[in-house]
């Protein structure tokens, strides 16, 4: 069963803490290696891979534009991963994909694959709702609608905004993001 917030850094010791600040390093480092070398072809030419200074300060304004950036959702991410509560935004991530489905047909396959992994008991990635959302997704499964996991969405959201959100955002991880993106990094230069 899914814990009901994230470990915070004061659960681990200090060898877990080193190898915590290593992983998210080499995931961010490996994240900027891919993108680079995507930048060099057509299809971003001329674009830069990392993000701007103005880019890194807003994601510190809401949630909303952290996760609306393709690189701060990453970011953000790689935190979560960090604490041991991705399932969050992995879920919140498959809603925000289901609310765009066009096929009827693949509706209720898609709306099924979610419950299954994030909404039913014991489910592999099972995230932290409260019986009556569960038991409204539950009802709707049989005919799904493009809301049908709305209300759990919101509720993952406004978890991770008051939880782990702010934590994101006093971490060494942004914080080193924010140097390297005003060219200033020690860790993820290459």
């Amino acid at each position: 069963m899914a814990c009901t917030d994230c470990m915070k850094a004061s659960d681990f010791s200090i060898d877990t803490k080193g190898i915590k600040k290593r992983n998210w390093r080499t995931r961010i480092r490996y994240l900027l290696k891919i993108t680079s070398s995507f930048s060099s072809s057509k299809c971003m030419a001329g674009r830069s891979y990392r993000p701007t200074v103005e880019e890194v300060n807003q994601w510190a304004q809401s949630l909303d534009k952290l996760l609306s950036h393709k690189y701060g959702k990453a970011a953000f991410q790689i935190f979560l991963k960090s604490e041991f509560c991705d399932e969050n935004i992995e879920f919140w991530t498959a809603c925000e994909e289901f609310r765009t489905m066009t096929s009827l047909g693949k509706l209720s396959s898609r709306a099924r694959t979610i419950y299954e992994e994030f909404i039913q008991c014991d489910a592999p990635k099972e995230i932290n709702l409260d019986y009556q959302t569960k038991d409204a997704i539950i009802q709707s499964l049989p005919l799904p609608s493009l809301t049908c996991f709305l209300s759990a969405q919101k509720k993952v959201f406004n978890l991770m905004e008051n939880n782990s959100y702010p934590r994101f955002i006093q971490s060494e991880l942004y914080k080193e993001l924010c140097a390297v993106a005003r060219g200033e990094g020690k860790y993820l230069k290459f």
